[in-house]
């Protein structure tokens, strides 16, 4: 009958006598009740049955981490102390170990990347056993900080154990499937922004932040090079179909614990479950199809993922000056594909007008591609693009695409930076591009104003706007007033349109509770995502959230049909893009699917536009 731990696992009582060899060391011994072996350095003995089998040039070649983890076959009663421990034996081991062998190993005890291990001088064979998986569940009760100052779930006591999480996880994270080839899973549900259903606390970001370590394990592939040519849980679900999304769940998963930085050692430094049972993957979160919104045109938003015409050969010969760095396609092949992908996912959008973000900042060659490969896509010169040159300074621009036979345009652009309101730094900002439409079958008007607000990867600190830890990142009064400016701008109809009728959207790089968004609620429109529950359009940090919006004058919000995010990005992983990097298998893309065209998700908006 299984024996349990207190703490530290559970075992089977053995078939022989398990008397470990003379001068022998327990394995908890080895591990301590520290994060660190209180024996490094030290050459020991040790003795155990094989729970996981990871070493090179055996049969099993999808599992290679240069040795094996035993577990005492009879745990101790201290919680503390972990009961399993690697034992690296190299590319070209001696002996060829399966699970269930009985090993006596001799060797150095040393900490790779914080990991307790045994490097084996010496490997036999002793018999057979077997091992139960410890169960864990999702919360645990504390967290750790690693060496790169992030909380993470405190699991030191089961390092190099087999455990079973027996409750349903969610893959939170596909960021590190195809260099790493690992998942981030979580307990309770996929991982949402902070801010993006609480308002900004710092006490709650902290709370939020320690919840979020305390949910979530990796889950690895067992291998230790880097970029695999087969990305083991790409299609790891239940139907023939099925390709992992964001969102998608697993039970009981199985395996190995171990604290790494995953392939390499240039992931993240975390716990990893090196699965001895394959998992499968269950799709709660089924690919959407092409979205319906009802209403008499439909207006969108995209960020095209920095589409430049200009291929990126390493040269700063970008942006307005000729002088910034190129983004985007690395090669005319990459081009291509990154074109046609988009060109796909625009045509199954089938928008009247759409709001883009990430062009290159060049006259109108990035606009001009996008229009010629979405034409020859639909077979006809349906859409046409609003030429505005380049704007402002910045390596990438925004712009409108829009089907020339439902929609004109009504009077000239306009556009909002720093000299028309001093509030708006369009140094950080990408500057507001506003243009009014007319529908062609009634003659009713809408102004469109699509926006590419600063981003919170870099600071703004040098202008006195510090990250105050409160969940809003950087830069967050750099958007609030920017947010401030174009409710402002608005107000004066910079476009002469002498109707009400406004659409802000596009790429606002805040969340949905946040104040750049606060801001222009305050001044009378409505977001239209505020009536779905936990809206999202990107996925960072292993956290989906709204950064993407589209916010309604008070005399269009009752003209408003539908409103989707159209989830054909966020959630699917990023080896499926146009990207040829990392080695990537050229064979997985698909220029016929609009399945990661970029990693932000389209906001389409349905409106019953009346005059």
């Amino acid at each position: 009958m299984p024996l349990s731990a207190c703490g530290g696992g559970s075992g089977t009582a053995p078939a022989a006598s398990i008397t470990p060899p003379s001068g022998a060391l327990l394995i908890t011994d080895i591990q301590g009740s520290g994060s660190s072996s209180p024996l490094d350095g030290q050459t020991v003995t040790i003795s155990g049955v094989v729970t996981g089998d990871f070493q090179e040039n055996d049969t099993d070649t999808g599992s290679n981490l240069g040795g094996f983890y035993i577990q005492d076959e009879l745990p101790d009663a201290d919680a503390t102390t972990s009961d399993g421990v690697f034992v690296f034996d190299g590319n070209s081991p001696a002996i060829d170990v399966n699970v269930g062998d009985r090993v006596s190993v001799t060797g150095t005890v040393a900490e790779y990347f914080g990991e307790t291990q045994v490097n084996a001088t010496a490997v036999s064979l002793a018999g057979s056993g077997s091992i139960d998986p410890t169960d864990i569940t999702l919360p645990v009760a504390a967290t750790s900080t690693n060496s790169d100052g992030d909380l993470i779930a405190d699991l030191e006591q089961y390092e190099g154990m087999l455990v079973r999480f027996t409750q349903t996880l969610s893959a939170s994270n596909l960021r590190n499937l195809e260099r790493f080839g690992s998942v981030r899973l979580s307990s309770g549900g996929r991982l949402y922004q902070f801010t993006n259903s609480n308002p900004p606390d710092v006490a709650g970001y902290a709370a939020h932040k320690d919840s979020i370590a305390r949910r979530s394990i990796v889950l690895d592939d067992g291998q230790r090079a880097a970029n695999p040519i087969d990305v083991r849980y790409l299609f790891a679900g239940n139907s023939a179909d099925y390709s992992i999304r964001t969102g998608d769940t697993v039970v009981d998963v199985t395996g190995n614990l171990r604290y790494a930085r995953g392939s390499g050692g240039n992931g993240d430094e975390t716990w990893r479950l090196m699965p001895t049972v394959d998992p499968q993957f269950e799709s709660v979160n089924p690919r959407p199809g092409r979205p319906e919104t009802g209403g008499n045109i439909k207006v969108a938003s995209f960020n095209v993922l920095n589409l430049f015409s200009t291929v990126d050969s390493g040269q700063s010969v970008c942006g307005p000056q000729g002088a910034d760095n190129c983004r985007g396609a690395d090669s005319d092949q990459e081009l291509q594909r990154q074109l046609a992908k988009m060109a796909t996912a625009l045509a199954l959008l089938d928008a009247d007008i759409v709001g883009l973000m990430e062009l290159e900042n060049n006259s109108d060659a990035s606009l001009r591609l996008i229009v010629d490969a979405l034409n020859t896509r639909l077979g006809s010169d349906e859409f046409t693009y609003l030429d505005t040159g380049t704007i402002h300074g910045d390596a990438i621009k925004i712009g409108f695409i829009y089907k020339s036979s439902t929609v004109g345009l009504v009077g000239s652009f306009a556009l909002l930076g720093r000299n028309t309101d001093s509030r708006f730094n369009d140094d950080r900002n990408r500057p507001a591009l506003a243009q009014s439409f007319e529908l062609l079958a009634n003659g009713a008007v809408v102004t469109v104003v699509v926006n590419h607000l600063k981003s919170k990867g870099s600071s703004c600190e040098t202008d006195g706007d510090a990250n105050l830890s409160d969940g809003q990142g950087n830069c967050n009064q750099t958007r609030t007033n920017a947010s401030i400016a174009i409710a402002d701008w608005l107000a004066t109809d910079p476009t002469a349109s002498s109707d009400p009728d406004f659409l802000i959207m596009g790429d606002l790089n805040a969340y949905a509770q946040e104040d750049p968004l606060t801001a222009l609620k305050n001044a009378g429109f409505t977001n239209l995502l505020d009536s779905q529950s936990d809206p999202y359009s990107f996925v960072f940090d292993g956290q989906a959230g709204a950064l993407d919006h589209a916010i309604a004058s008070a005399s269009l919000a009752p003209q408003v049909v539908e409103t989707i995010e159209w989830h054909i990005n966020a959630d699917e992983p990023q080896l499926l893009d146009y990207n040829l990097e990392h080695g990537r298998n050229p064979a997985l893309f698909d220029a016929d699917s609009p399945y990661r065209a970029s990693d932000h998700d389209p906001i389409v908006i349905g409106l019953e536009l009346t005059n």
